[in-house]
């Protein structure tokens, strides 16, 4: 469903008459219901589609700041189904990153050849003009078969570089979320379960969730076949980076989106990351794991009037699309599956409740460890080992290697593409997925 086509209501999950579908989750969970459009049917948006489609040569050349100022501005109002406003939202995240990163230095404006349009389509799909883990991953996948968890039946439908590296690593979280389509359900049931203590109910369904779960880390874990950690470092992960927490890489205000004749803002984005993924943070939702940190610095740092700032877990929604994001706000006041085991008894069905949970959320911990894994193996590895053929990397900011951008060499801070402070960031989130499952219950 469509996000402008939602009833400005909240749905009510507790209610027979709640269906998946209403809430714009779809029977591949969080992918679309049908494979994302791969052409503009219209003509008229022939020019974008010819830049996205040749999009890494123009980088490999230097020559798409040059192309993307011959085009016109195009009006969006051709645009007429959610499909075709997604791949709008595709097309456009993917040429603005290509803009801003595939110059010597960072790119401070973006022309209004992209600014107006992309602004029209963000505002109605109600998403940041910036690329999102649905611009880059959810709705930007072809696949031969009908079954989405066959990870070697996915494509890309566009990248930055033209890899088969960068390809796989979008698709390897498709798979991810094909595979975590089945336990959305069924967490929905037992969470319903709750209120009539139908234990049965919740031990099934924690059981079938630490599966999936398992599942979901070994599609991770699949991130090493096709998917060179110096190719994603040095090649890949400077065209996700945003705008937020960039004044290293050149963009101490962030981004002008000029709009012409005098008019734009300056926005400060954060860039694509598997952080916006609805699934793993619904996974949290039903396991009760609380996330504190803002992902900027400390959990306790204060905004500007004195509140607390939002966690990047709260942050990061505004950058999934509009109807998961309101799914989660549904599901979050339900409740969580802890609720129930923190129940005073030791009734054999409670104690197998508590016993399934503890191993739920076990894997979901385990899940994140192998998410630390890969960010060393991709990330910290990487950025002290330069490239070994020097010949055949292409120079990014002041000349220095295209991973510089979004790292702050002189402090020695590694950052994520979605402008966190990485592993002190990912090693609280995985110690407060730990934490959940340790149950103090009264006596």
């Amino acid at each position: 469903m469509s996000p402008h086509a939602l009833p400005p209501r909240h749905y009510d999950l507790e209610q027979d008459f709640y269906t998946l579908t209403e809430a714009g989750i779809e029977p591949n969970g969080f992918l679309p219901d049908g494979a994302p459009l791969q052409l503009l049917p219209d003509p008229y948006y022939g020019p974008l589609e010819e830049l996205v489609k040749n999009l890494p040569s123009l980088l490999e050349d230097r020559s798409i700041r040059y192309r993307v100022h011959q085009l016109p501005v195009l009006n969006v109002s051709g645009l007429k189904t959610p499909p075709e406003w997604r791949r709008a939202y595709v097309i456009l995240t993917f040429l603005a990153h290509g803009y801003i990163w595939g110059g010597d230095n960072a790119a401070e404006a973006l022309p209004p050849q992209i600014t107006i349009p992309l602004l029209r389509v963000s505002a109605r799909l109600d998403l940041p003009p910036v690329a999102t883990y649905a611009s880059t991953c959810l709705w930007n996948y072809s696949s031969s078969s009908d079954d989405l968890t066959r990870l070697d039946s996915l494509q890309a439908l566009h990248t930055f570089t033209g890899t088969e590296d960068e390809s796989w690593f979008y698709t390897v979280s498709v798979a991810m979320e094909a595979q975590g389509a089945n336990i959305i359900p069924i967490m929905l049931r037992a969470l319903k379960a709750v209120k009539r203590r139908d234990y049965g109910t919740i031990t099934y369904a924690l059981e079938q969730l630490s599966v999936c779960i398992r599942k979901i880390h070994a599609l991770l874990g699949r991130m090493y076949e096709k998917c060179s950690p110096m190719v994603f470092y040095y090649h890949i992960r400077p065209f996700l980076a945003g705008s937020k927490n960039m004044a290293a890489a050149g963009l101490p205000r962030g981004v002008l989106y000029d709009e012409g004749d005098g008019q734009g803002q300056w926005l400060q984005l954060r860039g694509g990351s598997n952080g916006q993924s609805s699934l793993i943070q619904f996974l949290d939702i039903v396991l009760g794991v609380e996330h504190k940190t803002n992902g900027n610095s400390s959990p306790d740092k204060m905004a500007g009037g004195g509140e607390k700032e939002p966690t990047f877990h709260q942050e990061v929604r505004a950058y999934m699309p509009a109807e998961h994001r309101r799914f989660l706000e549904d599901v979050s006041r339900m409740g969580s599956i802890r609720d129930v085991t923190m129940l005073p008894g030791d009734a054999p069905e409670q104690e197998k409740v508590r016993e399934a949970f503890r191993a739920a959320t076990e894997a979901l911990t385990e899940f994140r460890n192998k998410h630390l894994e890969i960010v060393t193996r991709y990330i910290i590895i990487p950025s002290r080992r330069p490239p070994m053929d020097r010949s055949n990397l292409r120079v990014g900011l002041a000349g220095a290697p295209v991973g510089r951008p979004i790292e702050d060499k002189e402090r020695g801070e590694l950052t994520g593409t979605g402008g966190t402070a990485l592993l002190p960031f990912l090693k609280q989130v995985r110690d407060e997925t730990r934490e959940a499952g340790c149950m103090r219950t009264p006596p």
